[in-house]
């Protein structure tokens, strides 16, 4: 290989670890906006949040089902790759569930309106719910299962459970603005301390 191929070689890597930047930076201004305003958010609101124009958006997600679609895995990863991460930067195994929770609230906010939006799809939508299942089931069955082995949490949680119950107390938190799913989602992650 000649130094005109490497060189080549290198800047169509660079080309590419740009374009996944730029993808990612779209990915996060797009949740950063259904959060504040919902999944049939403008574009345009979108877009000025990513510092892009419409037309990238439309260049990488054709129509606003593929956003939503593209934004819930991206979530979806982020969340599962987080689990590891925070049980090894964490205090505690116990901590590290609740940091991990407070992010998968973050993630369920975001996902809001995704069922309205895929109504037509009913197999996208059952592919979307799979792929969740078995990306984050089991980033949360690693962190009880770590908490439950410090003798800091009960060793009967079961992952499902507790994800469900946390998807259960964020419902229809934009309802009524005197409730606050964070607060018990905090109470039901400390009540899975051990009883002393």
């Amino acid at each position: 290989m000649n130094d005109g191929d490497e060189g080549a070689g290198q800047a169509t890597r660079a080309k590419r670890a740009d374009a996944r930047r730029n993808k990612e930076t779209l990915l996060d201004a797009a949740a950063t906006v259904f959060v504040a305003s919902g999944v049939e958010a403008p574009v345009r609101d979108i877009a000025a949040e990513a510092g892009v124009g419409m037309g990238t958006i439309y260049r990488h997600f054709p129509t606003r089902a593929d956003l939503i679609i593209a934004v819930y895995r991206h979530q979806i990863e982020a969340c599962a790759e987080a689990g590891p991460a925070l049980l090894a930067s964490s205090g505690t195994p116990h901590a590290a569930l609740g940091r991990w929770i407070d992010l998968f609230v973050d993630f369920l906010v975001t996902k809001h309106g995704l069922a309205a939006v895929l109504q037509s799809d009913d197999a996208g939508f059952d592919a979307l719910h799979a792929h969740f299942l078995d990306r984050l089931v089991p980033v949360c069955t690693e962190l009880l299962a770590a908490a439950a082995e410090a003798g800091e949490i009960r060793s009967d949680v079961r992952a499902f459970e507790l994800m469900r119950g946390v998807g259960n107390l964020c419902i229809g938190d934009d309802r009524d603005p005197r409730y606050d799913p964070r607060r018990l989602v905090g109470l039901l992650i400390a009540g899975l301390g051990r009883p002393r």
